[in-house]
């Protein structure tokens, strides 16, 4: 049986904008966490997974539980970016996500370590994620 070539990971492009930038023109640390939250979201999407409707549905939501960067070379104004979303490990109630974010001609700036938790909104604790939204979420 031949194998199949991995499949590559999500991307979601955005565009630098001065609200994204510090006075020098730099993206400013904390635009990158929207950038990669972004990413998420448009991954679930992408997948046909109705966030509000998941909420409304469930009571669950994914949370930020740990993450951790590497600021290899700084975004600025007016750069296109193109920002990766990959499942690396799944667990009954989390996910961890590898993200990247390049520019357009493949110099990454930025990679990162996400791994968020499906969490119960009316307790506020870890819970697990639900059976059919596994399926639908697998690497």
């Amino acid at each position: 049986m031949p194998e199949t070539a991995p499949k590559p990971p999500f991307s979601w492009k955005v565009r630098v904008y001065w609200e994204d930038t510090d006075a020098g023109g730099v993206v400013y640390h904390a635009g990158y966490l929207r950038f990669m939250e972004r990413a998420r979201s448009e991954w679930m999407r992408a997948l046909g997974v109705d966030q509000m409707a998941f909420k409304q549905a469930t009571g669950l939501a994914f949370m930020v539980r740990d993450m951790q960067i590497d600021f290899l070379r700084p975004a600025l104004l007016d750069d296109e970016l193109s920002v990766t979303v990959e499942v690396k490990e799944r667990r009954a109630a989390s996910i961890l996500f590898a993200q990247a974010i390049m520019k357009a001609d493949g110099d990454c700036l930025i990679r990162a370590q996400v791994r968020v938790a499906c969490v119960d909104l009316q307790r506020m604790r870890p819970a697990p994620i639900p059976t059919d939204l596994i399926a639908q979420l697998a690497p």
